[in-house]
């Protein structure tokens, strides 16, 4: 008998060094995972030549990490999360 994983609610930072090369690539990625993602924001921060996503999100952490290790895996992109317990 499996037992669901628990649902975890975090928030995911994405930065994005090179948005012209890969912005497609983790769009498609973000919308993949839309069923989990409750709010996005995303600001251009011109000033250090880096785009900003902060992501709130809602899902188990298999989920949430197969999310994060794919866009991780992106040339020019880091990602950083923390779930609650």
């Amino acid at each position: 008998m499996s037992q669901k994983m628990p649902s975890r609610l975090g928030v995911v930072g994405i930065l994005v060094y090179d948005r012209e090369k890969v912005a497609d690539k983790v769009n498609h990625i973000l919308s993949e995972y839309g069923h989990i993602i409750v709010g996005r924001m995303g600001i251009p921060y011109r000033d250090r030549g880096v785009s900003v996503i902060a992501l709130i999100v809602d899902g188990t952490t298999d989920e949430i990490g197969a999310m994060t290790g794919k866009l991780g895996r992106l040339p020019g992109v880091k990602v950083k999360s923390a779930l609650t317990a």
